[in-house]
C-alpha cells in the first residue's frame, strides 16, 4: 500500500503559518530599529514654568558648588597612603636635686607612632624574693587561723602563691595569709614612695618627622622644611617650636602645647597618666603647586576619664641588683602621658573618567525636572485629560516604495495650548 504525502490545503496552511511566523520576526527586528524622538509640547502655565525654573535651579546649584567646587568630583582621589614616623624627646628637669633627662622619663628614647613621659612615680624598694603577709585587698586573703588559707592556692588577683600559714599584717593590726613573692608587696603602704609629680615636664618637647607617599600619583611629601645642607636642618630644629600660620613646617612640639591643644588640665595629667591622640591629616590637591601639600594637625585626649580610679594611664617596671649576694629589685609604678601619633588623609587631581561620570550624572539629574513637572501637571492639572492626548500620539504612515519612519512633532512645529484650554 502506497504511502500519500500531504495534501495541497495542509501544505498551503503550512506555508502560511511559516511565512506569519517570518513576518513577525521581520516587523520585531525593523520596529527594533526605529528611531523615536520626544514630543514638544509648550504649556503657559507660569506656576508649573516657576516650579520647573526652581527645581533646575536646585539641581545645577547643587552640582556645580558641592559636587565640583566642594567636594571636587572632577578628581581621582586616593586615601591609601604609605607612612612612617619616628619620634624622640629632649629636655631636662631638676626634681629633688636630681637631674632627669631624656633616658629617665621616655620610653622609648627613640620612639615610633607611640611614645610615653614618665611625669610620676610609686616606687617600692628592696623588694626580694621570700615570703611575707598577702595585702588585706585581695579576694579571701584576710584569715583568723591556719586552716583559712590552702597551702599552694594561687589568687590571679594576688601577688604569688600561699604557704598555708595565717600570720599577722605588717603593722600588726589583723592577719592574712602568708605568700611566697618579691616582698614587701607593692601595695604595701609603708614601703611605697611617693615621687611628687614632675610638673617640669610641661616644657619638654617631642620631634614627631613624617614621611608620606601617594603611590597612585607617585608623589612624596614629609612634615618637615627642606634644607640643602643637613646641618641646617638640625639648626632649624634646634630653635623652632610648631605654630599653624608662622611655622607649619617645624615637627617640634611642647607637652604643654599638646595638652593645652587637647583641652587637658596638665597638673592633673601628671597626677593620673593619660593617653593623648596625636593626629597629623594630610589634604593634598595636586592640581595645585605638590609645595601646597602640608599637614595640618588635631589632639584629642584617647582614654576615659570619667571614673577616676580608673582613669589614665601607667605602666610598671623593674631595676634589679644584687645587696649582700641576694638578688634584690627596686619595682616602679610609673604614671605617664602616652602620645599615640595617627596619620591619615588623602589626595586629589584631575581625571577624565570621574569627570565624565559626574558630568552625565549632573545632566540626567537636570532631566529629573522634566519628569517631576510633567507628573504635577498630568497628576494635579489636566483633569479633562487634555494635555494627556496632546502629549501622546502613535505616528505610523507606511509609503510603498519608500523608507518609512514616524514623524513627531519637532522645532517650532509644536503645540500651543496657551488659548482655549482651560487650567
Amino acid at each position: 500500500m502506497s504511502k500519500r504525502g500531504p495534501s495541497r490545503h495542509q501544505t498551503l496552511k503550512h506555508f502560511c503559518n511559516t511565512m506569519g511566523l517570518l513576518g513577525f520576526f521581520k516587523d520585531y527586528i525593523l520596529g527594533f530599529l526605529d528611531y523615536e524622538t520626544p514630543k514638544v509640547m509648550v504649556v503657559r502655565n507660569r506656576n508649573l514654568g516657576v516650579i520647573y525654573r526652581g527645581v533646575q535651579f536646585l539641581v545645577i546649584t547643587y552640582f556645580i558648588w558641592y559636587v565640583f567646587i566642594k567636594e571636587k568630583a572632577y578628581q581621582d582621589f586616593e586615601s591609601g597612603l604609605e607612612s612612617s614616623v619616628t619620634t624622640r624627646m629632649k629636655g631636662t628637669a631638676v626634681q629633688g636635686g636630681l637631674v632627669h633627662d631624656s633616658e629617665e622619663y621616655a620610653h622609648p628614647s627613640e620612639g615610633f607612632e607611640v611614645m610615653s613621659t614618665t611625669v610620676r612615680r610609686d616606687v617600692t624598694h628592696d623588694q626580694r624574693q621570700a615570703t611575707c603577709a598577702e595585702h588585706f585587698s585581695v579576694p579571701n586573703a584576710n584569715c583568723s587561723e591556719d586552716s583559712d588559707c590552702r597551702e599552694g592556692e594561687v589568687d590571679f588577683d594576688g601577688h604569688g602563691p600561699r604557704t598555708g600559714r595565717c600570720v599577722p599584717y605588717y603593722d600588726q593590726s589583723f592577719r592574712t595569709c602568708e605568700i611566697q613573692a618579691w616582698c614587701p608587696v607593692e601595695e604595701y603602704a609603708l614601703g611605697v614612695v611617693v615621687v611628687p609629680p614632675l610638673l617640669e615636664a610641661f616644657n619638654f618637647t617631642i620631634v614627631i618627622k613624617n614621611a608620606i607617599r601617594f603611590p597612585k600619583f607617585n608623589v612624596s611629601r614629609a612634615n618637615v622644611k627642606d634644607f640643602p645642607k643637613k646641618r641646617q636642618l638640625s639648626q632649624y630644629l634646634a630653635r623652632c617650636h610648631y605654630h599653624a600660620v608662622t611655622e607649619p613646617y617645624c615637627p617640634v612640639f611642647r607637652l604643654g602645647y599638646i595638652a593645652q591643644r587637647a583641652r587637658q588640665d596638665w597638673a592633673e595629667l601628671c597626677q593620673t597618666g593619660g593617653v593623648i591622640g596625636v593626629f597629623i591629616n594630610w589634604q593634598c590637591d595636586f592640581d595645585l603647586s605638590t609645595a601646597k601639600c602640608k599637614p595640618t594637625y588635631s589632639f584629642r585626649l584617647l582614654d576615659t576619664r570619667k571614673d577616676l580610679p580608673t582613669a589614665g594611664y601607667y605602666y610598671r617596671f623593674a631595676k634589679y641588683y644584687s645587696r649582700d649576694g641576694v638578688e634584690s629589685r627596686t619595682l616602679i609604678k610609673a604614671y605617664g602621658v602616652r602620645l599615640d601619633i595617627i596619620v591619615h588623609g588623602y589626595a586629589g587631581k584631575f581625571g577624565l573618567i570621574p569627570t565624565i561620570i559626574n558630568s552625565v550624572t549632573a545632566l540626567g539629574s537636570v532631566g529629573v525636572c522634566s519628569i517631576l513637572c510633567d507628573w504635577i501637571l498630568l497628576t494635579f492639572i489636566d483633569k479633562d485629560e487634555i494635555y494627556s492626548n496632546k502629549m501622546f500620539d502613535d505616528v505610523n504612515p507606511v509609503q510603498p516604495n519608500s523608507t518609512a519612519f514616524t514623524i513627531v512633532s519637532y522645532g517650532s512645529n509644536h503645540s500651543d495650548l496657551s488659548e482655549g484650554v482651560a487650567l
